[in-house]
This record gives C-alpha cells, sequence and structure tokens, in this order.
C-alpha cells in the first residue's frame, strides 16, 4: 500500500498567522485566547475568544484579494493558510490543476459567519448583497477552485468538530486507493454569531480562557482559524521535504446525543482503536496523544476514560485547544498540523492552566514543554456533535 506523505502545511490561528508563528507561541506556551477586537456579538464584551489578529482588511490585502466581491472571513482565513500550504509543498500551478490534484476542504459556519448579512438577505431586507452566493458551507471550496484552477476531484465535509480530520482521512483513502496522488486537505471556521448564540444555548462556553482536563473546567471558549497540508503519494514526491506520514485512521459514530459523547466513551475508543490498527503498530508505540480536549465536562472525562480503556500506560497527552479555543471544523487540521510539529521537533505541547487533573483518573495531562523527547507516533483525536469521532495517527518518515 502506498504511502501518504505531507509535504506541506499551511496555517492561521488566534496564536498566529503561519506556520513559524503557530509554533513559536506553542513553543512559549502563549495562549491566543483573549477579547476579540473583530468580532461583533453582544458576547464580545463578556467571553474569551480565540480570535485571528488579522482585520478582514488586512487578510484581503494578505492574500491579494482587493477589488474582489463575495469573501466571506472564513473564505479569507482559508485562502491565507491554503496559499501558506501549496507554497510549502512547492506545487506549480501545472501540479495543482492535474486531474489527480484533489481538494477535501471541511467548515461548519461557512459563510453563516455574516449571520446579520444572512439573515438581511434571505428576509428580503436587503437589495442583494455581495454575498448571496457565498452563505453556503461549501463556498471557500468552490472559491478556491476558482482561483487555483482546480480540476479534480473536490468536497466539502461538516461533520461538525470531526470535519477537517474526516477530509484528512478522505484524502489519505483516495490516494491508498489510486484514485488521486496528492490532495490538498483541510479546513475553516471564523467566529459568527449563529455558532456562539448556539453554544451559549448549550451553556457550555466559559467565561474564562479554558482549561481542558482541570476538574474545575467550566467549558470552550470559540476560535476561529484555517489549516491545510498537502497529502502526497510516496510515488510522486521525489525529493521534496516531507513532514511526516498520515498512517492510520478511524472514524466512527457512537449517535448516544446530538450535543455529548455516550459515558463509555464508545465511538471515542473505536475510532482511536482503528486508528492505531490501521498504522499497524501497538498502542504502546504512540508517543503522544493530541486531544479533542474541549474542556467541557463532558467531553474531558469521557475522553479521558476513552485514553484508559485503550492504553495500559496512557502516553502524554494535552490539549492545544488551550492555546486556539476551539476552531470546530478547522480543528482537526490546526491540531493535524500541530501532532506533525511535534514529530518534526520532538517536542510535546502542554494543556494550559490546569491545577488539577481530572477526577477519577490518576493520569494528568502534560502541562508544560516537553522537548528534546522520543515523538515517533501521534494519535490525534476529534470528536463532533452527533457523535462523529475521527482519529488520526501520524508518523515519522526516516
Amino acid at each position: 500500500m502506498t504511502k501518504v506523505l505531507v509535504t506541506g502545511m499551511g496555517i492561521v490561528t488566534a496564536i498566529g498567522e503561519n506556520l513559524a508563528e503557530n509554533h513559536r507561541s506553542l513553543q512559549l506556551s502563549q495562549s491566543g485566547i483573549h477579547s476579540a477586537r473583530h468580532f461583533e456579538s453582544h458576547f464580545t464584551a463578556l467571553l474569551p475568544f480565540g480570535e485571528v489578529k488579522s482585520s478582514n482588511d488586512e487578510l484581503v490585502f494578505s492574500v491579494g484579494l482587493q477589488n474582489r466581491l463575495g469573501f466571506t472571513r472564513t473564505s479569507l482565513l482559508a485562502f491565507k493558510a491554503f496559499e501558506e500550504a501549496i507554497t510549502d509543498a512547492q506545487l506549480s500551478q501545472t501540479e495543482i490543476s492535474r486531474g489527480d490534484t484533489a481538494l477535501i476542504s471541511a467548515s461548519t459556519v461557512g459563510g453563516m459567519c455574516l449571520t446579520d448579512q444572512l439573515y438581511q438577505d434571505a428576509n428580503l431586507k436587503s437589495g442583494g448583497s455581495e454575498f448571496i452566493d457565498a452563505y453556503g458551507c461549501a463556498a471557500h471550496t468552490l472559491q478556491l477552485v476558482k482561483r487555483y484552477k482546480i480540476m479534480g476531484f473536490t468536497d466539502t465535509i461538516n461533520t461538525a468538530c470531526s470535519s477537517s480530520a474526516n477530509a484528512i482521512i478522505l484524502g489519505t483513502r483516495l490516494i491508498r486507493s489510486g484514485r488521486a496522488n496528492r490532495v490538498i486537505v483541510g479546513g475553516v471556521d471564523s467566529l459568527a454569531k449563529y455558532t456562539v448564540n448556539g453554544f451559549n444555548a448549550l451553556k457550555i462556553l466559559s467565561s474564562f480562557p479554558c482549561r481542558p482536563f482541570d476538574q474545575n473546567r467550566d467549558g470552550l471558549n470559540l476560535g476561529e482559524g484555517a489549516a491545510y497540508l498537502v497529502l502526497e503519494s510516496e510515488e510522486v514526491v521525489g525529493g521534496k521535504k516531507v513532514y511526516a506520514e498520515v498512517s492510520g485512521y478511524g472514524n466512527s459514530n457512537d449517535a448516544h446525543h446530538p450535543s455529548a459523547m455516550s459515558d463509555e466513551a464508545v465511538g471515542a475508543i473505536l475510532s482511536m482503536q482503528q486508528a492505531i490498527d490501521s498504522a499497524g503498530i501497538n498502542a504502546s508505540q504512540i508517543d503522544y496523544v493530541n486531544a479533542h480536549g474541549t474542556g467541557t465536562g463532558n467531553n474531558d472525562s469521557v475522553e479521558t476514560y476513552g485514553l484508559t480503556r485503550i492504553f495500559e500506560k496512557v502516553p502524554p497527552y494535552s490539549s492545544t485547544k488551550s492555546f486556539t479555543g476551539h476552531t470546530l471544523g478547522a480543528a482537526g487540521a490546526v491540531e493535524a498540523v500541530f501532532s506533525i510539529l511535534s514529530i518534526n521537533h520532538s517536542e510535546i505541547y502542554p494543556s494550559l492552566r490546569v491545577e488539577s487533573p481530572v477526577q477519577p483518573f490518576s493520569i494528568a495531562p502534560i502541562t508544560k514543554i516537553a522537548k528534546s523527547v522520543k515523538v515517533d507516533f501521534v494519535l490525534s483525536n476529534s470528536f463532533g456533535f452527533g457523535g462523529n469521532c475521527s482519529s488520526l495517527v501520524f508518523s515519522k518518515v526516516p
């Protein structure tokens, strides 16, 4: 079976607007969860968010979309991360436009980040704005396809918080099955009244910077961002730089509840076990788990329980959502990038603000950066609403 290799990465989050800035913030344990400056909402003054520092105008300039209409903040974030990824992978326009190059993106918010404008347009209270065609989940994907002249297979996935992890899984399967030689995978989500109000109705938003896997956690922080990875078959990589291999994946659904996982961690355990098995390794070979770790009562206790069922000795684990907030449909790709940074730099990034580990378990997450450690295999978890659980295994390339 052909190996699926990561040859390029691009990312924009609250802790950095490119790969190097994100890595630096992780090394310094600098969180990006603060008061929002650009997001306008009743909750802006009440809650912290993982907001990308650049304004829409600054993003427009950075991705060269001046004088273009219909680009929401979701699209602008996607373009910024996508451009870095393809540049990093040294993809030519000819390669991008080949029929064996695919694009799988993901989003939960899509163009609904313009909640007020969407309401005006949908209720015929406007003359028809420039964003009429931009509200859908796939709008950013279609804009990427048009600008970069992508001719191969394309798709947009929305499976809630596991969306971009599933984009990586689908891209890997396309390459392994011979349906593509190269797939650009990832996801994007921006802050929106639609999602903030919805999560507030669920009463799972924290008024403080989140503390995943702490006994006294009280909820999550919503964030925004985008991340894309270039996956290539080992047959076409040649002599270019390779970050890691996508060596395993698993996807399951416990169908327990619309917004909570089962107490028995049925879906989480199954997705993790599938990922480890498909990688052809034993659980004991996993050196680090980048956990889903939202900071909610349900997720953190269920995921911790699941880890104790998968591992005889639970390896170092942490939640990098304590840096970025929960970026929803982008989270799987964002945390895939962080997992690969761990492999490439022999580092494990901490769960911030943990004082008392989740009870009744006797295991605690990493709370300080670990450097010069062996990181050959990383398990990255992304668990979505409705019980859609996805896990990925990334491995070091000799």
